[in-house]
């Protein structure tokens, strides 16, 4: 049951992972921080419920559906919530953010209805028996993607020329600028990105969650938390953590209590700055005196 319960926490840690990914990539293209990441990921799986339930599309063809819908979604915001605001105070394009937020919540809740919806696995309800433990094929799935995303993202950061050049503008919108680099399209293809992180973990995190419009504040704070204990900006980081946050969840729920299971991810973000002030991977930083 023990290992039941920590794969459990693996697949939830997973999807924390990812989200936190994706929050961090629009940080770290922008320098500001996007409220209404979480709203993304919620749209991500309602989309995926409007094609697959709505439409008829077969899983697949609704996770395609999910990825090009969200890439206009991506756009959108970078054009309506980022781009005109991009010269203005941090605190202007934070609350931008937070106005699209409420935006797609209640578009969400316009569409859908606040009553909660379920979406099927693409591996439907089936469960693996590996020498007695009987393990979910959707939270199998959860880790196999999981595990591809972060995998391909190195590859695409460090192998490709496109990769390097989201970095660079990432680091330094001036200088990628002086050097050739097209910066405006960096940035919407860093939205775009973002967008597609966020319908993969919508579209994985339906089939064990309920979807509904508040969602995506759920989601954003535990991204949040992940992001702090982890070391902002660190990609290993942002997976440890987001595995270490879901299997303590999960094994707080099942043996303490699932009541409070929210106050101890709180109290493991303030033990964790208490001890480690910079997150598990965080790069120390001195001030000369």
């Amino acid at each position: 049951m023990i290992i039941q319960e920590i794969i459990s926490g693996v697949a939830i840690g997973c999807i924390y992972a990812l989200v936190s990914f994706g929050f961090v990539l629009i940080y770290n293209a922008v320098g500001a921080v996007n409220f209404a990441y979480g709203e993304l990921v919620m749209f991500g799986g309602y989309l995926g419920f409007a094609a697959s339930v709505w439409l008829g599309f077969p899983l697949w063809a609704a996770m395609i559906f999910s990825l090009v819908a969200m890439t206009l979604l991506g756009i959108f915001y970078n054009e309506f919530a980022y781009y005109p605001m991009r010269h203005r105070p941090v605190v202007v394009v934070i609350i931008a953010s937070i106005g699209m937020s409420v935006l797609l919540r209640n578009g969400a809740l316009a569409i859908w209805g606040p009553d909660a919806l379920k979406v099927n696995s693409f591996v439907g309800d089936g469960i693996l028996n590996i020498g007695g433990v009987v393990l979910p094929q959707h939270n199998v799935l959860i880790v196999l993607v999981t595990a591809f995303v972060f995998i391909g993202q190195y590859l695409f950061f460090a192998r490709t020329s496109i990769g390097r050049k989201l970095e660079a503008t990432a680091q330094d919108q001036e200088m990628a600028r002086l050097m050739g680099i097209k910066v405006r399209w960096m940035i919407v293809l860093t939205f775009v990105l973002a967008a597609w992180l966020a319908s993969i973990a919508g579209f994985l995190l339906a089939p064990i969650w309920f979807l509904e419009p508040d969602i995506g504040l759920y989601i954003i704070l535990k991204a949040f938390i992940v992001i702090v204990i982890g070391g902002f900006g660190s990609v290993p980081g942002l997976v440890v953590a987001g595995l270490f946050l879901g299997v303590t969840e999960v094994l707080v729920a099942s043996h303490l209590t699932s009541e409070y299971k929210d106050v101890i991810s709180f109290l493991i973000l303030i033990a964790v700055l208490m001890v480690l002030p910079q997150g598990f991977f965080g790069e120390k930083i001195a001030e000369r005196l």
